[in-house]
């Protein structure tokens, strides 16, 4: 039997397991990336480790989510982590040259090899046939020391694409048909590799919108095949040397299969809040817009802005719309300007923006009350723009200026027909892609070589091992799709505190209930109640830290997604999962005890775990863990853990 893309690049740098599906497996990395919210913990926890170099064949540091600066706490840390990159290793990329998954797509991505990010939309890179995957930044870091990588084998899943898109459909089409089709849960604990006929009409960048957004099923990442169009982009980065060609065999086998025509997709949106709650745009046409912009990870590449620009050529945006250009990377920003798109925009109306993540997790750029935002991001939590009661849909460049022009949502084939000189303005790649390169510090030629931390840079806390006993009481309880933005807001306000775990942990869950940090910590101990696909969206490990920090012991919830639960184990809380009669018959307030000697029964390999309620009723819980989580989180998390091995001399601190 024939092996799929997935299977031959996970076979390489297997170093523990067997490819069968659900089976822990751990896996070599060769490169690494973070980015400024969740990497002055990756370094910390580098450090903590006792780790002293880096010993992937890459890794790279990237400044994008808050390069605005506020104060000094913004810049501390992007000096702390010039300093960290200096110091250990690693490649800086400034702030303001952009966001890490263009410029890592730029500069270092390549085919075939293995890319573990502290960011949940890692997975960009498999447009070009590269197997990334997100995770929490304790992973990172020991990954980046030399240590494996560990993940359940996920499912793989055929997409096969047939027919060519047809005008005014995009890539972004693509995915949200994906989302349509699936949902937000229906990626959980897969892989999906693209197949087929399609695939050789789509370029690297249509791809690579098509892997970034992957995230929003809950994937664990998405990879397409090798070709002419992946040798021809990274040629035209000039990085031709790197091009492997990849493919799965003709007799593999996958877990599942799904088919899309692309000669069938018509422009499609995400209506607000959710990435999936997709229609076509025909369907919503003649909802008033605000705000439009283009820009984020998804889609804000040089071949995703010149289509706008083309719209917009000879033309001017609606008075009462705003329209902003973010570019993914200051690259696209150059070689815009040296075309004249740039000002031709600008000439429309356009407000041009920082290469940065910013507005994607409401930094800059926050919609008006009562008001409506078309963004071609990847994201639509309710909140995310930085206003709770938001309006926000996602859709392609092309659809988000055809609103800015007309004013409103309008199908951009209809607005074709009413301006009747409005062309599609087709995909293109440029030339060659070039643009100034002292953005990126390298590491043979570093700025710092010691660690510079500033005053709001604290030291990373550790949970003691798990006790016997577990109780406390049930400290809030939610509804499905919590998402790590309601757990820590990623708002600049808050996220500020990203190195100050303590002030940090004072926003735990303030979206859902402000008063839960302050009755956590009152509490001295407790649990957290959820519904299904709990912890959802980013990857940042604050979602765990700070629970931790404020004295919770668990989570009973429905499922959970996945980076969330991996993050769990890593600081030390037991992710139990409820079925749904149980989960609506606990009330907040409810007292919780796990009956169970806990710490013993963790770590014997125990599955079902009795849970007592207000002495009242009793539910079986269900700990899904390999014998390794189960250490983890017997010995109070992954940090815990590493350092007890170091100590006792069972291993190097990498060697988890």
């Amino acid at each position: 039997m024939g092996q799929t893309l997935t299977e031959k690049i996970l076979d390489d740098h297997l170093v523990e397991g067997e490819l069968e599906t659900g089976e822990e497996i751990g896996i070599e990395i060769d490169q690494v990336l973070t980015q400024d919210t969740t990497g002055t913990l990756v370094w910390l926890q580098f450090e903590a480790l006792g780790l002293d170099e880096v010993q992937t064949e890459l890794a790279a540091q990237y400044c994008d989510h808050q390069t605005y600066q506020f104060d000094f706490k913004n810049t501390d840390d992007h000096r702390f982590l010039r300093s960290a990159a200096g110091t250990f290793g690693a490649y800086f990329s400034r702030p303001g040259n952009g966001i890490c998954h263009n410029v890592h797509k730029e500069n270092f991505a390549a085919p075939g090899k293995t890319l573990l990010g502290s960011d949940s939309h890692t997975p960009t890179p498999g447009g070009l046939g590269q197997l990334a995957i997100g995770s929490g930044g304790l992973d990172v870091a020991v990954a980046m020391g030399g240590g494996a990588y560990y993940i359940d084998m996920p499912e793989v899943v055929n997409v096969r694409l047939e027919g060519e898109l047809p005008d005014w459909a995009t890539a972004k089409d693509v995915i949200l048909e994906m989302l349509r089709r699936l949902s937000v849960k229906g990626g959980v604990n897969k892989i999906f590799e693209y197949t087929g006929p399609g695939v050789e009409s789509l370029s690297v960048p249509e791809r690579t919108t098509i892997t970034n957004m992957g995230t929003e099923l809950g994937a664990t990442s998405s990879i397409f095949p090798t070709d002419e169009k992946t040798e021809d982009y990274l040629a035209r980065q000039g990085r031709e040397d790197e091009y492997v060609e990849l493919s799965a065999d003709e007799d593999a086998e996958y877990d599942d299969e799904l088919v899309i025509d692309l000669s069938d997709l018509e422009p499609l949106i995400a209506e607000p809040s959710m990435p999936d709650n997709v229609v076509p745009v025909s369907e919503v046409e003649g909802v008033e817009v605000n705000q439009v912009m283009i820009g984020s990870c998804t889609n804000g590449g040089y071949e995703d802005i010149l289509p706008a620009a083309k719209m917009l050529e000879g033309r001017t945006i609606n008075r009462a719309t705003e329209m902003i250009v973010a570019p993914g990377s200051k690259k696209a920003s150059e070689m815009l300007a040296r075309e004249g798109w740039t000002a031709e925009m600008m000439a429309a109306g356009v407000n041009y923006s920082e290469a940065t993540c910013g507005a994607c997790i409401g930094i800059g750029h926050v919609p008006g009350s009562d008001s409506v935002s078309l963004r071609t991001f990847n994201r639509n939590f309710e909140g995310r723009s930085g206003i709770e009661d938001d309006n926000v849909y996602l859709c392609s460049p092309e659809v988000a200026t055809a609103a800015a022009i007309k004013g409103e949502i309008v199908d951009p084939r209809n607005l074709a027909d009413e301006l009747g000189d409005l062309e599609a303005p087709g995909f293109e790649l440029p030339d060659a892609y070039e643009g100034a390169e002292n953005d990126i510090i390298t590491p043979d030629d570093p700025v710092d070589d010691d660690l510079v931390k500033g005053p709001n840079i604290g030291d990373v806390p550790l949970k003691d091992e798990l006790d016997a006993e577990l109780e406390g009481p049930a400290l809030l309880k939610m509804e499905d799709n919590i998402t790590t933005d309601h757990i820590i807001p990623a708002t600049q306000d808050i996220l500020m505190y990203r190195s100050n775990i303590p002030k940090l942990s004072e926003f735990t869950l303030s979206r859902v209930d402000d008063s839960f940090a302050q009755r956590a910590l009152d509490s001295d101990g407790g649990f957290l109640v959820a519904g299904e696909n709990y912890g959802q969206g980013s990857s940042r490990e604050h979602a765990a830290l700070c629970p931790m920090y404020l004295g919770v012991e668990g989570v009973l919830a429905q499922s959970f997604a996945r980076i969330h639960k991996a993050n769990l184990f890593n600081f030390g809380l037991l992710p139990l999962e409820i079925d749904e009669d149980d989960y609506a018959q606990i009330e907040q307030g409810d007292d919780i005890e796990v009956v169970d000697d806990v710490a013993e029964a963790v770590r014997s390999g125990q599955e079902e775990f009795t849970v007592r309620v207000d002495d009242d009723w009793e539910l079986t819980a269900t700990l899904d863990a390999s014998e390794r989580e189960r250490q983890i989180l017997a010995d109070g998390g992954k940090l815990s853990h590493t350092k007890k091995q170091a100590d006792s001399g069972s291993g190097a601190p990498a060697d988890d």
